[in-house]
């Protein structure tokens, strides 16, 4: 690929896709370590290392299936331009700065999955909408934190069982060893599912510049780009987040933290497999409330727990909004009309 025949704003909205990777790694960083940090397993200046090094080798291990969702089954190809990216892209930064400063913990997938309907209906209407795909995220709002739960709840129950008879300071220091296992298996499947969001954004975007021929491809520069920017995010942190997710929701040990990072990798492995642009903050707060409930459901702070679920509902929505008017914010800036 000859990068001398990019034109400046090929370069400068590749250059804000991978800001928003940037914060996207900051905003959710806590997803991947806010269980392991909590049970001081590890301090969180370790944590962020930890998570980091596999949020960037995930592309190793992962095909490039939530890219090609993005990038073609959400608004149609045919239809991107410069001012539907960076109308995208401005809303999700806005939403995942605005929740960010207020620790909330929400979707930064779904901000931007909110950005590109938004974008893409103020410029061509709902024709330019894949339903398939939205259709298919949107249903993974709804699975990817019941199966989270599911898992994490099942776990903690067949670990229970299989260490009745084994003496509680055993367990805490055999969990604590097991939760780097844990750990590393969740920032893995944070790293594959939520960098290869953006991928699909740079591929779409190089491909409406006619820098792909004519089949919709991902490039390894692109690939390594967005999980380097997504790797340096989380390595920043999202500390307001960690705290909200780590100890707000329910209080952990470490067998349940083991339980929560286990169900919420094995759930983000799946989606990934099937090419679903999943919540990794849905996942794992869905599988700490399931740890929490496992226990009695008094151990779980509801109201804390509805606060995050009424983020959910409201992301798409409003990264739609704000993505809508940075779309027509930037007729001037990107065309100078």
């Amino acid at each position: 690929m000859d990068f001398a025949t990019f034109s400046y704003a090929l370069i400068f909205l590749i250059a804000v896709a991978l800001l928003f990777d940037f914060l996207n790694g900051l905003h959710d960083a806590a997803n991947s370590i806010a269980t392991i940090v909590s049970t001081r397993v590890l301090a969180p200046k370790w944590a962020v290392f930890w998570a980091a090094f596999f949020n960037f080798i995930a592309f190793l291990f992962f095909g490039l299936h939530v890219a090609q969702t993005v990038g073609s089954g959400i608004i149609l190809p045919a239809i991107v331009d410069d001012r539907v990216i960076f109308g995208a892209l401005s809303g999700a930064i806005a939403w995942n700065v605005i929740t960010w400063m207020a620790g909330i913990p929400s979707s930064s997938s779904h901000a931007l999955i909110g950005g590109l309907v938004g974008a893409a209906l103020t410029k061509v209407g709902f024709s330019g909408i894949v339903f398939w795909g939205l259709g298919k995220t949107f249903v993974a709002i709804f699975l990817s934190p019941a199966v989270g739960f599911a898992l994490a709840l099942l776990l903690v129950l067949l670990v229970s069982w299989a260490f009745v008879r084994v003496a509680p300071i055993k367990v805490d220091s055999t969990f604590r060893i097991l939760q780097f296992v844990s750990a590393s298996l969740y920032s893995l499947g944070h790293g594959a599912n939520d960098a290869q969001k953006t991928m699909g954004i740079i591929a779409v975007l190089l491909f409406s510049h006619g820098h792909l021929g004519g089949t919709f491809s991902v490039p390894f520069w692109v690939v390594i780009s967005c999980q380097a920017a997504m790797a340096l995010g989380t390595l920043c942190g999202g500390w307001r987040i960690v705290h909200t997710m780590g100890s707000k929701i329910t209080r952990l040990t470490p067998q349940q933290g083991f339980c929560a990072e286990t169900g919420g990798a094995i759930t983000l492995f799946m989606a990934t497999g099937f090419g679903v642009p999943v919540s990794t903050t849905h996942t794992i707060t869905g599988a700490i409330v399931g740890v929490g409930a496992a226990r009695r459901v008094s151990a779980v702070r509801w109201g804390v727990a509805r606060g995050i679920v009424w983020a959910w509902i409201i992301t798409m929505p409003m990264a739609g909004l704000m993505a809508s008017l940075a779309y027509l914010a930037s007729g001037f800036f990107l065309t100078g009309r």
